[in-house]
């Protein structure tokens, strides 16, 4: 339905009240810009509340997830400030699932 080819992660937290807007001003701090097609992801300090901030080419979506039990895998606050994620690391990312451990970072090289 919507065209998706970046997928951008923000480590640290962003207040989950925060509404369309806040959110785009969020994205240009963090990221730089708000490109079309790509998304991004913030999530509350407790890491049980997901946002999705996608940038279509004409305006913006914001969608938001929440688990009832348990918490979303996140990388913690340090150095690095965003990720970018591949659409298989989102998929699992959503269903709570480590996506750290899908694609490059999850290859085995020598045995």
């Amino acid at each position: 339905m919507i065209r998706i080819d970046a997928i951008w992660l923000a480590v640290e937290p962003m207040d989950m009240r925060a509404g369309t807007e806040t959110a785009l001003a969020r994205v240009v701090k963090v990221f730089g810009a708000a490109h079309p097609h790509h998304a991004y992801l913030f999530a509350n300090a407790r890491a049980n509340r997901l946002k999705v901030l996608v940038h279509d080419g004409f305006g913006v979506w914001l969608a938001a997830r929440r688990l009832n039990t348990g918490r979303f895998v996140w990388p913690r606050p340090g150095v690095d400030t965003q990720m970018v994620l591949s659409p298989e690391q989102l998929a699992a990312l959503v269903l709570g699932l480590p996506w750290q451990r899908l694609g490059e970072a999850g290859s085995i090289r020598v045995i």
